[in-house]
């Protein structure tokens, strides 16, 4: 793990991979701590907050749940790009290599997805070929995965990025250690991967399966299978039951704060319950996307990719993308550090974009202001802001001063366009911020 503190570096000088100073694991859980327990422990938001903070102290997503490609046009990457984001399961940097940005700087308030991102650019940079990437981290199902690992991909770890991959998960003391995972399909595992495992238990219960919408030729086939295989688990009454309490949603990261949100949601999904609410976002990622290329659909139904024909795949496991993504993995940093601190400590003017993914949802008023505070500091002219949140509004316009918030431009109808976009489907809203 890195130091909180980095240098201000110009943002055409290229970076690398590696942790430059060691940070403590204390360090790390005082920063979640801060992020996520914004109540005292003696009412029922601060014992759920609490609750969920040991929960997050883990590998929570195998994969990230945001679109690239919509982050990318909202974004504009390109040659002249540098941009902070969350890393989270560290799928989206590499997407964003894809499209040839001079920068990508990744933080991550949690040592797990961050040792999961780091796991991700080495295999990237030291696996030897094309076929030995996609089988680790695309199959990501394969003893000879363990081999790979021990001979090209730990002599570049760190001796912290070792010590992890070959430990048992303390939650689990009777399990693997943990790169064994990537022998018995590592989208089995986290705690998004066991909540699906879970999820998928509940739908044979309910005597549905939830591969057949794989199997579908046209959207109007997944509108068909949605209503015999997906659909009929949201009458359950266990789904009914269990789908309204917030420590439910912990396994996909949904800390207290956002599940409030889900339940304020407008309009018709408000109206109708939460469990509609659910039922809505599995049928927009179910319906209206072509299954065949929808990796999130594969994930979410299958917990697998659809590698053999090169589809269902994200952009940086395809063939075509390989060689050109693998040349710019030095253009990738990494830090446990918040998206703030780092800020705090980077030359201004330097980025032209922010990603962070669904943290408004997760943060207090005053957080979300000394983070803006730092983004007009840091960001370019026209520097863009991408986020997504649980409902369907923007937290920024209301939290934001005055004064603060006139630096910034709200596109709204752009986000709305976006968000029909996101194939994953699983918020209620994008959000599409620029610097003045």
């Amino acid at each position: 793990m890195e130091n909180q503190s980095v240098s201000p570096r110009n943002s055409s000088q290229q970076i690398s991979t590696e942790e430059t100073h060691a940070q403590s694991p204390e360090n790390a859980k005082s920063f979640l701590r801060g992020a996520v327990q914004q109540n005292a422990l003696t009412n029922k938001k601060g014992m759920l907050e609490g609750l969920f903070r040991m929960w997050f102290d883990g590998m929570v997503y195998n994969q990230i749940w945001e679109d690239p490609r919509v982050d990318a046009e909202a974004l504009e990457l390109g040659p002249s790009s540098s941009i902070l984001t969350i890393s989270s399961g560290g799928c989206n940097l590499l997407n964003y290599l894809v499209y040839d940005p001079a920068e990508i700087a990744a933080v991550d308030l949690n040592p797990h997805h961050m040792n999961l991102t780091r796991l991700k650019i080495a295999g990237l940079k030291y696996l030897p070929t094309y076929e030995d990437f996609v089988q680790f981290f695309g199959v990501a199902q394969s003893k000879e995965n363990v081999r790979l690992y021990n001979k090209y991909i730990r002599p570049n770890l760190t001796n912290d990025q070792q010590k992890y991959w070959g430990s048992i998960s303390p939650f689990r003391p009777a399990a693997l250690k943990r790169i064994s995972y990537f022998k018995r399909n590592f989208y089995n595992y986290s705690r998004s991967g066991y909540f699906l495992r879970f999820l998928h238990v509940l739908c044979r219960a309910a005597k549905c399966d939830t591969t057949k919408i794989l199997q579908a030729q046209s959207l109007e086939e997944q509108a068909v299978l949605f209503e015999k295989h997906l659909a009929p688990t949201f009458d359950h009454w266990i789904v009914k039951s269990l789908g309204k309490l917030p420590v439910m949603m912990f396994s996909l990261g949904i800390p207290p704060q956002q599940f409030d949100a889900l339940q304020k949601n407008e309009g018709d999904e408000q109206e109708r319950g939460i469990i509609a609410t659910y039922k809505n976002r599995v049928r927009r990622l179910a319906c209206n996307f072509p299954i065949r290329s929808n990796y999130f659909a594969w994930q979410a139904f299958a917990r697998k990719y659809n590698v053999f024909d090169q589809e269902a795949l994200p952009d940086y496991l395809k063939r075509e993308n390989y060689e050109s993504i693998k040349s710019r993995a030095d253009r990738i940093s990494t830090q446990v550090i918040t998206t703030t601190e780092f800020l705090r400590n980077r030359a201004s003017d330097t980025l032209s974009g922010f990603v962070f993914l669904d943290s408004q949802d997760w943060m207090t008023k005053q957080q979300i202001i000394d983070q803006w505070t730092e983004v007009a500091r840091v960001g370019r002219p026209n520097a863009k802001i991408i986020f997504r949140t649980a409902g369907k509004d923007s937290p920024i316009e209301e939290a934001l001063p005055a004064e603060l918030l006139a630096k910034f431009e709200y596109h709204k109808d752009r986000s709305k366009a976006l968000h029909e976009q996101d194939r994953s489907a699983v918020y209620g809203g994008f959000h599409l911020y620029s610097l003045r």
